[in-house]
């Protein structure tokens, strides 16, 4: 298995293919849509409305922590995720910035 050899490449391009990979998995972009449409902390919804197993929401919301972009909150016998504001303005931030990169080249070909 080959390694990545993150430690070659600069903060910015480890922190944005982290970031990426939010958005690797349709569940996860699913799961974020649904905890912004609610504009409140969700609990035990996405299994409903996502239509996936418990063990499989679970996971994509432990990668989904892991990732800073959203925040749990312990409420009786249930974990409630809400978006973490602070992680969300700076990965928009950090993306823009790459996607706009474009804006002042000249096209080569």
């Amino acid at each position: 298995m080959g390694l990545t050899k993150s430690e070659i490449f600069t903060d910015t391009q480890n922190q944005i293919a982290t970031l990426a990979k939010a958005f690797a998995h349709p569940a996860r972009v699913a799961i974020l849509q649904q905890i912004f449409k609610a504009n409140a902390c969700i609990c035990g919804d996405l299994v409903d409305e996502i239509g996936l197993a418990q063990a499989t929401i679970s996971q994509h919301l432990k990668e989904l922590k892991n990732l800073g972009l959203i925040k749990g909150n312990i409420e009786g016998t249930s974990v409630c995720y809400c978006i973490n504001q602070e992680k969300w303005s700076e990965m928009k931030q950090l993306l823009t910035t790459f996607f706009n990169q474009d804006l002042n080249n000249i096209n080569c070909c």
